[in-house]
């Protein structure tokens, strides 16, 4: 059974900083696309980021520069750090795993529609 297990969601203040974790079981972790998304209240979930197989990345315009995706093979858990801050990134996020190895679906990472695995999410409040 595949488990995603997110954690080191809170509350920070604008330009603070925080790096969310997602533990995996029953998957063969290292050999597929992973990714991190978002929603808001009263809006539709979004890709923040995701990583292939090989390492390679792909972020939302909106996070490059300040979010960082990564993984450690050896201990089954994907990594988003988050720097900088900002209200509007204020959301629920998840960890989702696609049957992929690499994060391209028609021209785009971040069709949620093939990830097929998701986590609880954890939640994250930015406060200006």
């Amino acid at each position: 059974q595949v488990q995603l297990v997110e954690s080191g969601g809170g509350s920070v203040q604008a330009g603070g900083s925080l790096r969310l974790s997602c533990a995996t079981s029953g998957y063969t972790y290292s050999s597929h696309c992973m990714g991190w998304f978002r929603q808001a209240p009263g809006k539709e979930r979004e890709g923040v980021a995701a990583i292939d197989s090989d390492g390679s990345t792909s972020y939302a315009d909106s996070v490059k520069g300040r979010f960082t995706i990564s993984k450690d093979n050896a201990k089954n858990t994907l990594y988003l750090q988050m720097n900088s801050l900002k209200p509007e990134d204020t959301a629920m996020y998840y960890c989702a795993a696609s049957s992929y190895p690499l994060c391209v679906f028609g021209g785009t990472w971040s069709d949620r529609n093939e990830y097929n695995y998701w986590g609880q999410g954890t939640q994250v409040t930015v406060s200006s």
